[in-house]
């Protein structure tokens, strides 16, 4: 039924098509991956979930910064989209050019994080105040990018890395609008009784694009 909708790419959960007109949809599956591993078991309605997920954060940070997507609503996609069992799970997006790098922020001191900073006291290669506990809250947010490996696993890089791959005003922007959108995020879980270690997970999930 997709046969007048080119299929482009798929990842570990979503996958693209070409919807035309300078456009693509992204269909997320229920595909569960840990580690770049595909599960065989997947989760009933998890693309669903993450569909809205998505849509919802964009909507709320649509004044901070500008986003790919222009519809959740199948009603808006070419017609070999229409299918009911995509329906609240697509994307249409404009294309656009993505960053070669991941704009992370942790609050917290954990996942590959803690690692590091148990091995060499830093983290993305900075130094971090010594006697802290994993998962400790750290003394204020920290812009912490990683690159966007087209096979394997990203690779964390500091700041000044990330210069070198897209620029210093490109990368100075990354950073102040991942800083602001992470804070406003945990601001707006925290009044709501959600810790903001599981929102900033949440926002940063956000794909980035050029700004």
């Amino acid at each position: 039924m997709t046969d007048a909708l080119p299929h482009i790419y798929s990842g570990k959960v979503r996958d693209i098509y070409d919807a035309g007109d300078n456009r693509l949809l992204m269909v997320t599956s229920d595909r569960l991956s840990a580690f770049d591993v595909v599960m065989a078991e997947p989760i009933p309605d998890k693309g669903r979930v993450l569909t809205a997920m998505s849509a919802f954060w964009f909507e709320k940070f649509e004044g901070v910064v500008g986003s790919h997507l222009l519809s959740t609503s199948l009603d808006d996609c070419p017609a070999p989209a229409q299918r009911d069992d995509w329906q609240g799970r697509i994307m249409l997006c404009r294309k656009a050019e993505m960053l070669p790098i991941e704009c992370i922020v942790r609050g917290y001191l954990t996942g590959s994080a803690w690692k590091e900073y148990k091995t060499d006291g830093t983290m993305h290669g900075q130094q971090l105040p010594a006697g802290l506990l994993e998962s400790a809250k750290l003394p204020e947010p920290v812009f912490t990018p990683s690159t966007k490996a087209a096979e394997g696993h990203d690779e964390n890089i500091s700041f000044e890395a990330s210069v070198e791959l897209i620029g210093a005003d490109l990368a100075e922007r990354a950073r102040s609008v991942s800083l602001e959108l992470y804070t406003k995020g945990a601001e707006w879980a925290a009044a709501r009784g959600i810790s903001s270690n599981w929102a900033s997970s949440m926002a940063n999930s956000c794909c980035v694009t050029r700004f």
